[in-house]
């Protein structure tokens, strides 16, 4: 059905008053379009003050200040006040003498561009409502931005219809009804968008993906705070400052770890290992222990395992059996006891998660000794602060236990190595002859 049945140029009264004054044609049309002209000047100006009125006033008294400040920056006032205007002119077309063909196209294009500031206007209130929302929701709540990214494709196609279909004088209905043979070539075209809609909805309801969130996924390079969640990608600032863009569906069909849950439960892990020198484990003696109970941390454990063996070996003794077969501390036990209650009593270590020191299978790099606990403050910073802290203590305390680092061999210990049979074979050789 064609628009000219639906939308026809009205003629207005002020059509005849121009008509009996000027009697040349280009005179008349000159006229027109100046009164047409002057008339969309006014009507603009009038439709921005009382936009600027109307709203600005409303929006103060509601405390809205912000919003006020996004229209003006999308320049919705500026997109209203011209549509209205163009609808309006586009009605008085007859004040100009054209042929009815002549006068139907420049409706359809006064028309058009009035269809297209209106829908402007509509996509700039979308931005607007993105911009206010990311400005003010909390950290845990999802991103519309996704969602708002959505409605302005389905406006601008539905805007891109109609005004298609005005300036060929048809009826909309009769594009959207041809766009279904097209709806395989549509398909393929706007694949990456329709992954991206469904995976975007599925992070946001699901809780999946918030700003914020520090996730991490090798496959994709990125690591480091989620800074934008848009339908069709996500933006990573790592902790390099560089950015990486990963597509939204990558993030639904792919795997990343985020560590929302680990800020959110309060601590955070620290899982490291000393590797000990297998060669400096043994028992301890008397005059060991004796010198052991110094430490306060280890005060109360030596006592109750001198109790306990000293009863073990009371049996072995009665029983007439080999004194080898007795039991004897460890340095190495009696350093992981000292570290597990040194990690209890340190400020700073979770003290509802667990904790705990635990030996590892030896390998040819040495035992290694884990230590498993959970800082109170998840800042990277602070937690580093506290690991390091316990690992410096920890180092320093070997010696004391006659336990010593293991550490590969560097060129400098091969060095003093062979200097040192060099020396003893010099020296040999010097004896040797002398003795001759």
């Amino acid at each position: 059905m064609a628009l000219e049945s639906t939308l026809n140029v009205s003629t207005w009264p002020i059509r005849d008053w121009i008509y009996q004054y000027l009697s040349e044609p280009w005179m008349q049309g000159l006229a027109g379009a100046f009164f047409l002209l002057l008339l969309f000047l006014l009507l603009r100006t009038v439709a921005k003050v009382l936009l600027s009125t109307v709203v600005g006033q409303a929006l103060t008294r509601v405390g809205k200040k912000d919003w006020l400040e996004l229209l003006v920056q999308h320049r919705i006032k500026n997109s209203v006040s011209t549509a209205i205007p163009l609808f309006i002119v586009a009605t008085g077309l007859s004040l100009i003498p054209l042929s009815q063909e002549a006068l139907q196209i420049a409706f359809r294009v006064v028309l058009a561009l009035g269809f297209l500031y209106l829908f402007k206007a509509i996509s700039g209130l979308l931005l607007c409502w993105q911009e206010f929302k990311d400005k003010h929701q909390i950290q845990s709540a999802a991103s519309i931005k996704g969602y708002i990214q959505v409605a302005r494709i389905v406006l601008w196609s539905l805007g891109v219809i109609l005004i298609v279909s005005v300036l060929m004088g048809r009826s909309p209905m009769l594009m959207i009804s041809g766009l279904g043979a097209l709806s395989a070539v549509l398909l393929l075209v706007f694949k990456d968008t329709l992954l991206s809609v469904v995976a975007s909805s599925q992070l946001n309801s699901n809780d999946m993906l918030r700003v914020g969130d520090w996730i991490e996924m090798p496959q994709a390079g990125a690591d480091g705070f989620v800074i934008d969640i848009a339908l069709h990608t996500v933006k990573v600032q790592n902790w390099d400052k560089t950015v990486t863009t990963i597509p939204t569906y990558q993030l639904f069909s792919g795997s990343y770890k985020n560590w929302r849950q680990m800020f959110e439960s309060g601590g955070r892990r620290i899982k490291r290992s000393l590797r000990i020198d297998a060669g400096t484990v043994q028992f301890l003696a008397s005059a060991d222990v004796e010198r052991l109970k110094r430490f306060a941390l280890l005060d109360d454990y030596l006592d109750a395992k001198e109790k306990d063996i000293q009863a073990f070996n009371a049996e072995v003794q009665a029983e007439g059996e080999d004194p080898i077969n007795g039991r004897r501390l460890t340095n190495i036990g009696t350093f992981r006891a000292y570290a597990n209650a040194y990690i209890k009593q340190k400020q700073g270590v979770h003290p509802d998660m667990i904790m705990m020191v635990r030996m590892m299978e030896p390998t040819a790099e040495g035992i290694p000794m884990e230590v498993y606990c959970f800082s109170q403050d998840t800042a990277w910073v602070n937690y580093e602060t506290l690991q390091g802290d316990i690992f410096d203590h920890l180092l320093a305390i070997l010696p004391e236990m006659g336990l010593r680092l293991y550490q590969a061999p560097a060129g400098s210990d091969f060095r003093e190595g062979f200097g040192a049979e060099r020396s003893r074979d010099m020296h040999d050789t010097k004896e040797m002859l002398r003795g001759a």
